[in-house]
């Protein structure tokens, strides 16, 4: 009978402690820090941006465009790639630009549809990274 006693509360002893071990690894996964990617620092952005000079193209609006960019990529190499493709980025801003007309480009939201929409198209060339955001550093629409 004592046997059976000294039985019985050794498993009820193991499945308390069981419980609170499950209960304690449950609490610190969901309050515990969330794995998430850590923002960029700004020299990290800054090294890892590459400045596209003044465009000035028509629309097809046959309205003109002054604009300049300013591209986010997510590494040195990847930076390093997108400056030697420099004439493709060009081609392809130019090229999205004449699809373009004025009243598309008015407003915020004409300017990020353009941005997503470079961005995008840009990462469709890029083999060692990825482009993370298109900026628009200066736009002169005539």
């Amino acid at each position: 009978m004592k046997n059976k006693l000294v039985m019985i509360m050794a498993i009820l002893l193991v499945a308390i402690t069981l419980v609170g071990v499950i209960a304690v690894v449950v609490v610190m996964k969901f309050t515990g820090e969330q794995s998430k990617p850590k923002e960029p620092t700004a020299e990290e952005v800054v090294a890892a941006s590459v400045e596209i000079p003044e465009i000035t193209t028509n629309l097809a609006s046959g309205d003109f465009i002054k604009i300049s960019f300013t591209i986010q990529t997510d590494s040195e190499k990847a930076k390093t790639e997108l400056e030697h493709r420099n004439f493709q980025v060009k081609n392809i801003i130019i090229t999205e630009l004449s699809e373009m007309k004025s009243e598309e480009l008015k407003g915020k939201a004409g300017k990020e549809k353009l941005q997503e929409s470079l961005k995008l198209s840009v990462n469709t060339l890029m083999q060692e990274g990825k482009i993370e955001k298109v900026y628009i550093t200066s736009s002169i629409l005539q």
